[in-house]
């Protein structure tokens, strides 16, 4: 199995795309496979470049034993290069990404989040937490752990 390189992206990369790649790294490491992948997160707005994820994240993430410890940035078309696979969270962040991609390849990398969840079949996005209170927060973790767990199922099966 070659290196894959993923990249999560949301809104602000302050909430789902940092915990999406906290969650899936725990995944990766639990499963002996580090060396075997990358993985990030951004967001198709900069206004939160240079910020911690949202503390309400931090804080959820944290009682699931994930330290959210990412730096948020805003996608670059150099990312299109670098990553094998950009997750977007929903359908706004999708056409965000479709429309940065550099080329029909660029485009062909986006994937949505929302296919790979398996148990909460209510949601085929990721909803965005920021204007929510503490169910928000926990329901986006919910949907990553399940949805980042069939995710590297899929790559590993080599599906993705």
């Amino acid at each position: 199995m070659t290196k894959r390189k993923i990249l999560f992206v949301c809104l602000g990369n302050i909430c789902r795309s940092p915990a999406a790649q906290g969650v899936m790294q725990r995944l990766v490491d639990e499963r002996g496979l580090s060396e075997r992948f990358e993985i990030d997160s951004a967001g198709t707005y900069g206004g939160h470049a240079g910020d911690l994820p949202d503390r309400r994240m931090r804080v959820h993430a944290r009682r699931r034993g994930l330290e959210l410890t990412h730096i948020s940035r805003r996608i670059t078309i150099d990312d299109f290069d670098h990553f094998d696979i950009i997750v977007a969270m929903d359908s706004a962040n999708q056409c965000d990404l479709l429309e940065m991609a550099p080329t029909r390849e660029a485009q062909q990398k986006i994937v949505m989040m929302g296919r790979f969840i398996r148990f909460n079949l209510h949601y085929d996005y990721v909803p965005d937490p920021y204007y929510e209170g503490s169910e928000g927060f926990e329901l986006v973790l919910d949907l990553l752990e399940d949805a980042c767990d069939n995710m590297l199922d899929a790559i590993i099966a080599g599906k993705l």
